[in-house]
């Protein structure tokens, strides 16, 4: 297990801690779907004893295409996320893309996200360390586990050590992404909690030409093969119709298949604590 526990708002992650979930829709639609969201997720969780903490992108930058939703933006969008952190009382992380958004995403986020594709932007590292909130790094899909220690090495650099990793599948071919569970073991080797991305892992990028494309029927399949590897937390896209969601929705979970993904997810962390 990590040595190192991160405690997120009130949800703690890591060594001796109940699995965790991240999960919400991948961006910010509307106030209200964000609230609706939090608050079913947040009651499929309770219900299996799970900590959990609402994750929505007030920003994507990095959708493939420019007619892409990116979301309502900095100001809009963490006005929305504090709103969901106050009214359903849970943790909220989201991702940052660039330097100037760290200051006012720390001062509303209980975790800042590192997205994968800038894993290694060094200026972004630094500044997101020195904010001094917790950090979900997320290892970039043209890199190997062990390659994350150099990309550790800069957070910590700054002396935050509240960092939480995650794997999102790795680069296989065009619009494809794979999963080697032995990357759960190797970023472990570092001494952090491991968070496992279902959602994205399953994740065809750019394979719809004008947007990605994704297979998110092997969510739960791979979500029960993690939780077996023994991943600190499972991070997943979910939402209430996929088919309509503005972003990422062939690889988000639908919201009525939650309760029972975790149900699976439970038998299966009470059996490796026996």
């Amino acid at each position: 297990m990590s040595s190192v526990k991160v405690r997120v708002g009130k949800v703690v992650v890591g060594e001796d801690q109940p699995l965790v979930l991240i999960a919400g829709p991948d961006v910010i639609e509307s106030e209200a779907s964000a609230l609706r969201h939090a608050e079913a997720i947040a009651k499929a969780a309770g219900r299996f004893r799970i900590p959990f903490v609402f994750k929505c992108s007030f920003d994507k930058a990095n959708r493939t295409s420019l007619k892409g939703y990116r979301g309502p933006g900095l100001k809009k969008g963490l006005a929305v996320l504090k709103k969901v952190k106050g009214r359903v009382g849970v943790p909220v992380l989201s991702d940052i893309h660039c330097v100037d958004q760290v200051k006012a995403a720390a001062a509303v986020l209980d975790c800042i996200q590192v997205p994968a594709f800038l894993s290694r932007q060094t200026d972004l590292l630094l500044a997101v360390g020195r904010a001094g909130k917790p950090i979900n790094l997320k290892k970039g899909q043209f890199l190997a586990p062990w390659d994350m220690k150099a990309v550790l090495e800069k957070v910590e650099s700054t002396g935050n050590r509240q960092i939480l990793v995650s794997e999102r599948g790795t680069t296989f071919g065009y619009n494809y992404l794979v999963n080697d569970m032995r990357s759960l073991g190797i970023l472990r080797r570092f001494g952090y909690p491991v968070v496992f991305d279902a959602g994205h892992s399953t994740q065809l990028p750019g394979g719809k030409g004008h947007a990605s494309g994704g297979q998110a029927g092997f969510i739960p399949l791979l979500s029960r093969a993690a939780v077996a590897a023994g991943c600190d937390a499972l991070f997943v896209e979910v939402h209430e119709d996929p088919a309509r969601a503005l972003c990422d929705g062939p690889s988000s979970l639908p919201l009525k298949k939650l309760p029972g993904m975790l149900e699976q997810l439970t038998a299966i962390r009470k059996a490796l604590e026996q």
